[in-house]
Order: structure tokens, then sequence, then C-alpha cells
């Protein structure tokens, strides 16, 4: 009896190691801690496909227990004020500082827009939350954080939308003057699919000959920004990284556009450009964008293209679109654009998105601040809670807000 316990006690132990043991590259910091937090990600997953499978729910509806687990109530301390409030029909949180050194002094803003692939993520989670307190009692700054409808219930252009919304509203006089915030020294700011929303915001709101206030800055955290081709460099190299395998990746896409199944296939084999998504692939060519020592062993190759009038039905006319793809406006229409900062991770399947904006942004005459982390990998700077707490993250972190208070 003692020793069958022995053996199941082995077996189990082994098959947990074998499970959670990842090659994972040697320069990532933390990488059993890494290691122990991706097993608990790639349960869920598993968890999520057979849940799919069986007809049980959806995969993106599985995977929202992630921001279950983090969800919290945001409420005031003794230096921030916190309110949650109804800006043009969307939820947003709102951060303040409680006190102000005089009445005649205006703060910067930042509006914060979460990742979490435009599926999953709430500006309630406990890491947003931590992060907005910070950037309110390090900058005195207030915080808007929009809690933006999500995909698959609310397909693309919807989430976006949301935060256009949001955006307008908040950059009205009387609004700013509301929460003494400085009409010129306004930033939006966001993660992953956040980071795509707010360059998507910050480009279309330049088109605005009416708009009076503009952004003087936007801060993107490996933000996604394209979805023609889904076999960079990076995609490639990191497609079986932690936190956001390329699948994961390729299935917010899919998601954010539709819930047909074939276009997610499609996708997946990098098949679902058509002829007018294909004409701008020239922007999002990474031969030309990315520096040499990103190119590696990776040789370009065009994504293909879906002839006929089926190709051009329902989600594949998003594909075109620069409010869903950043990445893919003409140069004249980056030229106007405010200062950026762009934080990239070597082991990110996005890693080439960013670096190819900084590419073309520089190239237009913009000013850009491209931190590069040589270990980093996707939502590190939201892996602050413990357990899931990561030394890049407070590097990141620090990083971050400084940049925002030189140039804020």
């Amino acid at each position: 009896m003692r020793l069958g316990s022995i053996i199941l006690f082995v077996a189990f132990c082994s098959f947990t190691a074998y499970y959670v043991y990842e090659p994972i590259p040697e320069e990532i910091e933390e990488r059993w801690k890494l290691m122990l937090t991706n097993s608990f990600f790639r349960s869920l997953s598993h968890l999520a496909d057979i849940s799919e499978l069986l007809g049980l729910k959806d995969y993106m509806g599985v995977m929202y227990f992630i921001t279950l687990l983090e969800k919290i109530a945001p409420v005031s301390d003794e230096h921030v004020k916190v309110t949650e409030e109804n800006f043009d029909g969307v939820e947003v949180v709102l951060y303040q500082p409680k006190h102000r050194d005089s009445d005649t002094d205006l703060r910067r803003a930042i509006i914060y827009l979460h990742g979490g692939g435009w599926c999953l993520g709430s500006s309630r989670m406990s890491p947003y939350d931590l992060l907005a307190r910070k950037v309110v009692t390090e900058l005195d700054a207030v915080v808007l954080s929009v809690e933006y409808r999500l995909a698959p219930a609310h397909h693309f252009p919807i989430p976006y939308e949301d935060v256009y919304r949001v955006v307008k509203h908040f950059l009205q006089k009387g609004v700013l003057a509301q929460y003494y915030v400085h009409p010129g020294r306004i930033a939006v700011s966001g993660d992953s699919a956040g980071g795509n929303l707010a360059a998507a915001v910050t480009q279309q709101l330049r088109k605005e000959p009416s708009q009076q206030i503009q952004l003087k800055a936007q801060a993107l955290i490996y933000p996604v920004l394209q979805a023609l081709d889904l076999y960079t460099p990076s995609y490639q190299q990191n497609q079986y990284m932690p936190i956001l395998p390329r699948t994961l990746m390729v299935r917010f896409w899919s998601e954010y556009f539709t819930s047909d199944k074939a276009f997610f296939r499609a996708m997946m084999a990098n098949t679902h450009n058509n002829p007018e998504s294909s004409s701008l692939l020239k922007f999002v060519n990474w031969s030309a964008f990315l520096p040499e020592t990103y190119h590696r062993k990776y040789n370009y190759s065009a994504p293909a293209v879906t002839e006929g009038a089926a190709a051009m039905d329902g989600p594949s006319r998003s594909l075109a679109d620069p409010r869903a793809s950043p990445l893919l406006v003409p140069d004249a229409a980056l030229r106007s654009l405010p200062k950026a900062y762009i934080l990239t991770c070597e082991y990110d399947v996005l890693r080439d998105d960013g670096i190819m904006y900084a590419t073309r942004l520089r190239a237009a005459g913009v000013e850009v601040t491209h931190e590069h982390y040589d270990t980093g990998f996707h939502g590190a700077l939201m892996f602050t809670v413990w357990p899931t707490d990561f030394l890049i993250a407070r590097r990141m972190t620090d990083n971050y807000i400084k940049w925002l208070k030189e140039n804020l």
C-alpha cells in the first residue's frame, strides 16, 4: 500500500513537472515563476477548448474567468479619489488626486485603455487599478480608465467606437475644467489591444478638423497594430511563448471581427487577405520596416490573397480599416501625430507590430521613444500582484511613468 502511494505520488509530481515545464529562453528572468503562471493560462485554455467543443460555453466565455479572478471594486483611499461615471453612454473609472496645491493648478491626464484582446480584461482589474493609482500619485495626474464593451458579444467597431466617444467627451473644455485638467497635457495610453485602440483613436482624432483640443502624447505598451500579416518574424519566433501564443492572438483577432470559425482558420493559415487589404500589405512589409537584427533566419513572403466576391464579405471588409489596424494608414496620415512612447518585448508575437510602427512614425517625423525589453514577454507590465509579481513589471512601470513625467 505504501509503495503504491509512493508510486502515485512520484507519478503525480512527474506529470505536474512535465506539464508545468516549458522551453522558455534562458534570458527571461524568473523563468519558473513564468512557467507556473502560464500553466494556469494553458489549463484554462484547454478547458475553454473542451467547453466549446462540447457546446457548453464558448472559448472566450471560459477565458473570461481570468478577468473575473482579478476584478475588484475600485474605492478611494487617502491619496486618490475614485469614482465610476458614464461618459457619453460608456462606463469609465476616474482616478483623481485628493489634494490640490492651489485652485489655479491644472493637472495632466492619461486616458487608459486596458488590454485583453478586445475580448477579455476590465478597467476594474487589480493590476490596472494599481497602475492608475501609481500614475495619479507620482504625476499628480487624472487617470480615466475606460470600460469599453468587449467582443465577441460586441464585434469591431463597437469597442473602438466606445473608446472614441469617451475621448471626444473628455476633450471638451467644460469637462476638462470640471476635473482641473490642462487641455495641453493629455495623453492616451493602453497595453496590447488597448494600445491598438489608443493608436487608432489618436489617428482618427487628428483627422477631425473640428477637434479643437488634441492629445499631446500616445503611450503604446506592446500594442497590436495590424491583422494583415500574422506570420511576421515575431509571430514565428514566439508562436509558443507563454501568456500570448500565436494561436491565442489569432483567435483574439478573429473574435474581434466575427464568430465565424472559418475566418479563424483562414487567419491561422495567414490566407485571410482580400484584394482590398492586399493593396495595403506594403505598410506591414516587415522586410522594409524591421531592422536587420530582427530578420534573423526568416524570409519575407507576402500573405496569400483570397479572390472572389466572398473574400469581401463580412469580417474581411474590416481588415483594411485603419481603426482596426492603425499600421495601415499612409505616411501622410502619420506626420501630424503627437509624440509616441512604444514599448516592445523580445519574446512577444506582437514585437514586430510595435517596432514597425516606431520605424514608420520616425520616418514621418514624429518624435518616438522606443523602449525594447530584451528579456520581456507579453503582458509583463500587468504582473504586479502577488503571487504573479515580476521584477520586470516594476522596471517597465517605472520607465513608463518616467516617460509620462518628462513628456506630458
